[in-house]
């Protein structure tokens, strides 16, 4: 059994940690607590993002707020040029010990500029690899291996260490990307609270209700899920499918007159983005993401505290949470009629529902708690800025 002295507290003492997170509410939904755990070590906090409604929260955490223009399109290069020419002026001026880049376009252009100013310690996390490496549109296929290269040249630096959050995912670094595999640590996702999101003593009352929580997106799979919907009101299946996220300006993402129409016509109740996510999943029986490919998806994470059930696709990440026949159900990728029957299975099934979801919850206290998530990111950074 180890000892605290076998595990000494982190120090961070002095040190200047700089966060590159593309929107403000992504860094308070995926980042705030290691931001918050490092703030306690000692490291002095930066955060490094376009402001939109959520600057006061950040700076309320004590944390400096730096706006900057990120658009995470990147369909314009001026603009593009103009973000990462201030990005070089920031790290000039800032001179972090740590940057922490988080998605693949933070990752991208603040590398670049990591590398143009010298930093000592660039960390790069992938939270899944994208629209240009999920797309097989034109314009994805055009760029990808640009990217690549670059990220061949910029990751395998020394001052470079890269997080990802599943085999499938590392195993693309080091095969197609070609990073040394000893740059890149496996760290699962960004944790669960398991103190906010926990089962409910007795389940919501009937009719089942499935819920997916995600940005709208083609990528995540709505477009099947609602399909699916339509195939079991067909059938005459007592369930509700709730879609819970917001809209986005990536590439996939699905028109807000789409979203109407849906509404409209019934097959889905379309509920927009939420603060309350640990509510609205307190308000379900089933937790549904048939995404095309993910990290290690929150939503997930969030769903298996809270001991709901899952239904997802069998693509890297998802199958990190979503375990067939032990926490969840797992369908093939862009199904319909395979993700409409897993639904239905587990809307006819409450001891089903019950199994999966207990299994559930005992992996998120076991693997996936913020906790566990918190100390190695943190024994990263000090263990990269030489304390």
């Amino acid at each position: 059994m180890s000892t605290d002295a076998d595990n000494p507290p982190i120090d961070l003492s002095g040190r200047k940690i700089l966060f590159l997170v593309s929107e403000d509410w992504y860094f308070l939904s995926h980042r705030l607590p290691i931001a918050r755990a490092a703030r306690d070590a000692g490291a002095e906090v930066v955060v490094a993002t376009r402001v939109r409604e959520r600057g006061a929260d950040i700076e309320a955490e004590g944390f400096r707020l730096v706006p900057i223009e990120l658009a995470r399109s990147g369909r314009n290069p001026l603009h593009d040029l103009r973000t990462l020419l201030s990005l070089i002026a920031l790290y000039r001026r800032e001179r972090p010990d740590v940057v922490h880049h988080v998605a693949l376009k933070p990752a991208l252009y603040g590398s670049i500029a990591a590398w143009w100013t010298a930093l000592p310690v660039m960390v790069n996390a992938f939270a899944g690899m994208g629209f240009v490496f999920i797309s097989n549109g034109l314009f994805a296929r055009l760029l990808r291996p640009v990217i690549a290269g670059l990220f061949r040249f910029l990751l395998n630096r020394p001052a470079s260490r890269v997080i990802v959050q599943n085999p499938d995912d590392r195993a693309l670094f080091t095969d197609r990307i070609g990073v040394a595999p000893q740059r890149i640590t496996i760290i699962r996702g960004s944790g669960v609270d398991i103190e906010t999101f926990r089962p409910q003593a007795n389940e919501p009352p009937d009719p089942p209700l499935a819920i997916c929580v995600s940005r709208m997106l083609w990528d995540k799979g709505i477009g099947e899920l609602v399909e699916a919907a339509r195939l079991l009101k067909t059938r005459g299946v007592a369930i509700r499918i709730r879609l819970v996220g917001p809209g986005d300006d990536n590439p996939a993402a699905i028109p807000q007159a789409t979203l109407d129409a849906w509404a409209d016509e019934g097959v889905v109740e379309v509920a927009g983005p939420s603060r309350d996510i640990a509510g609205a999943y307190a308000a379900a029986h089933i937790a549904v993401l048939p995404s095309y490919r993910e990290g290690l998806p929150k939503s997930l994470l969030e769903a298996a505290a809270a001991g709901l059930p899952m239904v997802a696709t069998d693509v890297p990440g998802c199958r990190e949470v979503c375990r067939d026949g032990e926490t969840g159900l797992l369908v093939p990728l862009r199904s319909i009629e395979p993700l409409a029957d897993a639904l239905e299975k587990l809307a006819a099934d409450p001891a089903l529902r019950t199994r999966l979801g207990n299994a559930a919850r005992h992996a998120a206290e076991t693997e996936f708690a913020e906790a566990i998530v918190i100390a190695q990111t943190l024994a990263l950074y000090q263990a990269q800025a030489g304390r």
